[in-house]
Order: structure tokens, then sequence, then C-alpha cells
């Protein structure tokens, strides 16, 4: 049987499987239905979550304090994976059951150039700085979910300037990019905590885009540390998963 009449005996159906008898290797390919490539992606979700390990001492340390606390201050150098635990934390706190939403927030503070004038609504002006807040997320849930939990409520990100005055209750609360709030606005934050709530405050007092002086993580993790409720987690270079580059760099920069 030639090539070509072999291919239209797939296409209409037409399939002698008794000539292939005995070789186990040979599947015919369903040609009416199943899966295909053209078909609209919304239709398949991913349905994976990974399993959080800690990679260093430290890590281990910022887990267990926020299994063990309500407020955790994680302070560290870049690549410490500070962001990234704790919101796979809330992330993880959402899918048990343990609190009613996630709420993040980080200050929309330019990285030392000004990028001018941004289109859009209020969401789109602030979409740039919130993006690391995105990334993270999608890394443990997919993006269809992810716009599904943001539908309904149950996953918020804010920039730090619309927390005045919120009380948030049964939230699991991640405030990223501390060291670009002022002491003022560190105060404001905190006392934002509700009842069955958590709140994880990640930031490298070394990296500011503020002034020094006006950079408040330093001085409030400093006084905090005396409140025995409260967990500050001081992750150091020893517990950078970037590459190994980067421990390098900042240990002479």
């Amino acid at each position: 049987m030639t090539k070509r009449a072999l291919k239209r005996q797939l296409r209409e159906g037409a399939f002698d499987a008794g000539q292939f008898s005995g070789d186990d290797k040979i599947r015919r390919l369903p040609v009416s239905h199943g899966w295909s490539p053209l078909a609209s992606n919304d239709e398949r979700d991913q349905g994976y979550l990974k399993t959080i390990k800690a990679k260093s001492d430290g890590q281990q340390q910022l887990l267990d304090a926020i299994d063990a606390k309500n407020l955790v201050m994680a302070l560290g150098p870049a690549g410490t994976g500070k962001t990234y635990l704790a919101i796979a934390k809330a992330v993880e706190a959402l899918e048990s059951g343990a609190v009613g939403r996630i709420v993040l927030s980080r200050p929309a503070v330019e990285a030392g150039e000004s990028i001018g004038f941004l289109p859009g609504d209020a969401e789109d002006k602030l979409a740039p700085y919130l993006r690391p807040l995105y990334d993270a997320l999608s890394d443990r849930l997919s993006m269809k979910r992810v716009r599904a939990l943001m539908a309904e409520g149950a996953i918020e990100i804010a920039p730090v300037g619309f927390m005045r005055g919120r009380t948030l209750n049964n939230a699991f609360v991640v405030i990223d990019e501390a060291q670009n709030c002022t002491y003022v606005q560190l105060k404001m934050l905190l006392t934002r905590l509700g009842w069955h709530s958590t709140m994880v405050v990640t930031g490298d007092p070394n990296q500011s885009d503020l002034i020094p002086e006006l950079s408040g993580l330093a001085p409030v993790s400093a006084k905090l540390e005396a409140v025995s409720n409260i967990a500050v987690v001081r992750l150091a270079e020893r517990d950078i998963v970037r590459h190994p580059l980067v421990a390098e760099m900042l240990g002479v920069l």
C-alpha cells in the first residue's frame, strides 16, 4: 500500500489494525477528537503547586518564623528569596483556607530614574511597579487562577499609598521592598494588621531608592526586634540562591 493511500485511510477513518498485530509500539492516533494545539489555552489550566523547601538555614528560619508569628520582618540582600518565600506561604495559607485573602503591597518608587508619564488608568500606571509581585504569584499559581482570584477579591495587589485607614482581617499581608518606605509609612502599614492575619515585611536596608536618612526599615526593625511576639529574620550573603556571582558582587560592592 502506498504512502498516499495510508494517509487517506488514516484521515477518513478506514484503518486495518490487523496489519500491525503483534507490534506493541504502534498506536493509532485519534483523528476525530482529542486535544489540538490550535484550541484555546483558556480551556486548560495549570494544575501544579511546587513544594517549598528551604535552601539555607536562613530561609528555614524565615519559614519557621512565618508559621509561628503573626508579624515577621525579613531583611536581607537581593536574591535570598524573601519575597518569593513570603508569597509562597501566602498562597499556601489561602489554598488551605487558613486566610480568606492575600494582600500584596509595595511602594511605587522609581529605581533611581524617572520613567515619565505612563498612559492608562491607575491600574495601568501602577502595573510596572507591581510587576515583581505578579511574577512571584504566577510562579505559584497559573495566570488564569491568579486572574480569577483577583477578580473575586481573594488576591489584592495595591501600592502603599492605598493602604491608609484599612484594617486587614483574615488576610495574609506581604509588604515588599519595605526599604523604600519611610518610618511613618511603615508605622502605618504595620498597624493595618487585623484579627486572624499574618504580615510579612521584606526588604534590604542596603538597597534603598530613597535618601538613606528617609528609609525607615532599619530603625523600625531594630525597635521591633525587642518585641517577643514579632520575628525579625536577618538573611545574609550565604542565603543567596540566585547566580553565585550575586553573592560575590554584594561582597565587594
